[in-house]
């Protein structure tokens, strides 16, 4: 059997410190993710749909929920959706005033309910929240059906022991019964196992900002003598937050990290070690096929690599070695001599060492 695995879409979610254009870009994007996930569950041949709450970000729009209705429609296949933190079933909740489709099993309260499929041989436990804050769930449970395979669908917190929603401890999983249970709340995926339980995170399927850097997707999970997952990517928009020494030549500094075709991530890159003066106008013009760049400038006056200079040192006579071999009539030679005090003072004023 395969299911995928999917949460925290956060729809309708603040853009935060973008461009008008750059926030109803995403905002679209966004948007596309139930489609997305629906297409590749038909794509895989999936026979289950998982998805561990925060879909919404708080108050949804008719917007959100139709996309999210429409594509769950479309799937042809069982849905649980386990609601979190951000989309919790109060009065307003889309979960309690929208209607769903037959498919879409929707866990509205924060106690464990079972729900078996006799054609898959498998049984889904689930629980939603009801506010903000969530106790353990988890606690004292344990799967007692007597279905070939027990899977659970919560929207909890594995990493902090204390955490106000619904934190999982890997004595809960152990203890659990469970083949699989399938976590949301985390945007960054991970697993872990504890006992025969397999138990993971995908992460949001979108990053929204830099601190939701990298490639984002969902899990294939398959069940067949053991439980497998696999990452799978999606096509969706990415942050890249990124460092490079600005060298003797920052444009090639930057375009090393940036790709050659035209892209619409989000790339932004901080230029560190010794240089000239940097004209971050100038040079962000050079890439007119990125046009979501930022480029910071933190790099320190080239002038400071010789500051030691004429000092009764080993340092001082260090740099003064150098300094003096510059006369070189190789510019071969002349770049090599300053990379090695670039690198030299960067290690001595404590900086991070991007080697070339």
């Amino acid at each position: 059997m395969k299911l995928l695995h999917s949460a925290d879409w956060h729809l309708d979610a603040p853009m935060s410190g973008k461009t008008p254009e750059q926030n109803q870009f995403l905002r679209q994007e966004l948007l596309a993710v139930p489609d997305k996930i629906a297409k590749l569950s038909r794509e895989l041949g999936c026979e289950l749909l998982l998805l561990s709450g925060d879909l919404f970000d708080g108050t949804y729009t008719k917007e959100s929920y139709q996309a999210i209705f429409r594509a769950l429609e479309s799937v042809g296949i069982p849905v649980f959706i386990a609601p979190g933190n951000h989309d919790f079933c109060a009065t307003a909740s889309p979960y309690l005033a929208e209607t769903w489709p037959e498919n879409v099993h929707i866990f509205t309260h924060p106690s464990i309910e079972a729900i078996t499929l006799a054609e898959l041989d498998c049984t889904v436990y689930g629980a939603g929240y009801e506010s903000m804050d969530c106790p353990a769930l988890l606690k004292d449970f344990h799967a007692e059906a007597d279905t070939r395979w027990k899977i659970g669908i919560l929207h909890g917190d594995p990493t902090v022991a204390g955490s106000p929603y619904c934190p999982i401890t890997a004595r809960q999983v152990r203890d659990s019964g469970l083949d699989y249970l399938a976590l949301g709340h985390i945007h960054k995926g991970g697993q872990s196992k504890a006992g025969d339980t397999l138990c993971a995170w995908p992460g949001c399927p979108m990053g929204k900002d830099f601190g939701e850097a990298g490639i984002k997707g969902v899990l294939l999970v398959t069940l067949e003598d053991t439980v497998q997952i696999q990452e799978i990517p999606l096509d969706t928009p990415r942050f890249f937050d990124l460092k490079t020494d600005a060298g003797e030549d920052p444009q090639d500094a930057v375009a090393t990290l940036l790709p050659a075709a035209p892209s619409q991530d989000f790339y932004r890159i901080t230029l560190t070690g010794y240089s000239n003066p940097i004209d971050i106008a100038a040079l962000h013009s050079v890439f007119p096929h990125i046009p979501n760049l930022e480029l910071r400038d933190q790099t320190l006056p080239e002038p400071g690599l010789w500051n030691s200079v004429g000092e009764d040192t080993l340092e001082g006579v260090f740099f003064r070695i150098l300094q003096d071999n510059l006369s070189t009539e190789s510019q071969s030679l002349q770049r090599r001599i300053k990379l090695a005090a670039r690198i030299s003072r960067q290690i001595l004023d404590g900086q991070e060492v991007t080697l070339p």
